[in-house]
């Protein structure tokens, strides 16, 4: 049996340096990602949450703003990221009984996908939300960040099986 092709990494050169892929030659083309995460937090904040009475204020409205301005500002944050322009960008919470259940939405007519902006945008909500009950409950936790889907491009639809 043959040895699979090497995996070859778009970000990096022949001699393995660093660098930022050229897509100046690709047609922009309509693209979205979704993401999720989660924020696990204790019986009494997922109570509060619920009720409103977090003492500093309201937590999913500060993390869905702080999300989807997140998703604008990922060349910043990620030294090889494209700069696209962010067309569209949701971040839906949902209190659940262990926490916080996290979803974004992340579209563009660009020549890159939006992946990351959208993986980007869970995790700043997720990390607003941390931020905001992390005085009262020290166990909380951001976890399970994960691209759900994409579409568009040179590589089509994809979709995590959940």
């Amino acid at each position: 049996m043959a040895d699979p092709a090497p995996i070859r990494l778009t970000h990096l050169d022949s001699s393995g340096a660093a660098r930022m892929v050229d897509v100046t030659g690709k047609a922009p083309t309509t693209r979205s990602a979704s993401a999720a995460a989660t924020v696990r937090c204790s019986p009494a904040i997922v109570e509060a949450l619920r009720a409103g009475t977090v003492p500093k204020g309201d937590v999913l409205a500060v993390a869905r703003i702080a999300g989807i301005a997140a998703a604008k500002r990922v060349p910043e944050l990620l030294p090889l990221a494209h700069v696209i322009g962010v067309h569209g960008a949701s971040v839906d919470l949902r209190i659940v009984d262990d926490g916080v259940e996290i979803r974004a939405t992340v579209r563009t007519a660009d020549r890159t996908g939006v992946e990351m902006e959208a993986l980007t945008a869970v995790t700043v909500a997720g990390l607003a939300v941390v931020d905001m009950v992390k005085g009262v409950d020290r166990d909380v936790m951001l976890t399970d960040a994960r691209v759900t889907a994409k579409s568009g491009g040179r590589s089509g639809d994809w979709a995590r099986p959940e």
